[in-house]
């Protein structure tokens, strides 16, 4: 069985930890000691490392784990991050921890972002998304454009209902205090609201999320929804086009 971890660090963000009682392999860890204290009291070796982005948030602690490391680091071949790595484009697979693992393009937050789904025999599959997709929410656009964010959100909705979403930080409460302001008529969403609020309030995390909640709760995932659309126009989007929309909402969502 493979078990999922988040592992806080700095302020907000998630790293992302998988293993199987004896390796583990760490997704985006900017923060090298939280991952040193996670390997050394459940008594794991460090097989491999997954980046989405450069950011250094994400990117931070991958030089000072290398003593540790086993395998591979694996990362965007279009976004400079730390050497040396494994290069990955959308459409290739890896396997760690005898598991297949799939990598998508999904651009807009910054220009080479990538994303990792796994899908561990018999359990639900984990989608490693990084800053692309929150929970409520999408990226800012650093340096990718409204339409190539679309599509990548588009292909992340896309996935198997069941997928366990696994965002690089804890923005969902403000991600939904907003999402509630653009679908005030969304049911699902003000139940949502309710679950997450009472998960901080324990001082759990709201993460993993699953695909099929997101479809069902974040404005950038409904951007044809006639809700979404008219508060979308009415912050100047021009029509209902799903692209026009998604920039609307996300330039909204910046000075929310």
């Amino acid at each position: 069985m493979i078990e999922l971890l988040s592992l806080p660090a700095f302020t907000d963000n998630y790293i992302w930890m998988v293993h199987n009682g004896r390796e583990a392999v760490v997704v985006d860890p900017g923060d090298a000691g939280v991952v040193r204290r996670a390997l050394q009291d459940r008594k794991l070796s460090l097989q491999s490392i997954l980046v989405t982005h450069h950011h250094p948030d994400h990117t931070g602690g991958v030089d000072d784990l290398r003593d540790l490391l086993q395998g591979s680091v694996y990362a965007p071949r279009q976004e400079q991050t730390p050497e040396p790595r494994t290069v990955l484009d959308g459409g290739q697979t890896l396997t760690v921890l005898g598991q297949t693992v799939r990598v998508l393009d999904v651009p807009g937050h910054t220009a080479g972002h990538i994303a990792y789904v796994m899908e561990p025999d018999g359990q639900d599959p984990i989608l490693f998304c990084g800053d692309t997709l929150f929970s409520g929410g999408c990226g800012r656009l650093f340096e990718g454009t409204p339409a190539q964010m679309h599509a990548s959100l588009a292909l992340l909705a896309a996935l198997p209902s069941s997928t366990r979403v696994c965002c690089a930080h804890e923005y969902t409460l403000s991600n939904l205090r907003f999402a509630r302001s653009v679908e005030p008529g969304n049911t699902d969403l003000a139940d949502y609201t309710r679950v997450c609020e009472s998960l901080r309030e324990q001082g759990q995390p709201t993460l993993p999320s699953r695909i099929d909640t997101e479809r069902r709760i974040n404005p950038f995932l409904r951007c044809t929804v006639p809700e979404v659309c008219q508060s979308a126009q009415a912050q100047g989007a021009a029509g209902d086009n799903p692209v026009a929309v998604l920039a609307a909402l996300r330039e909204w969502k910046n000075r929310f």
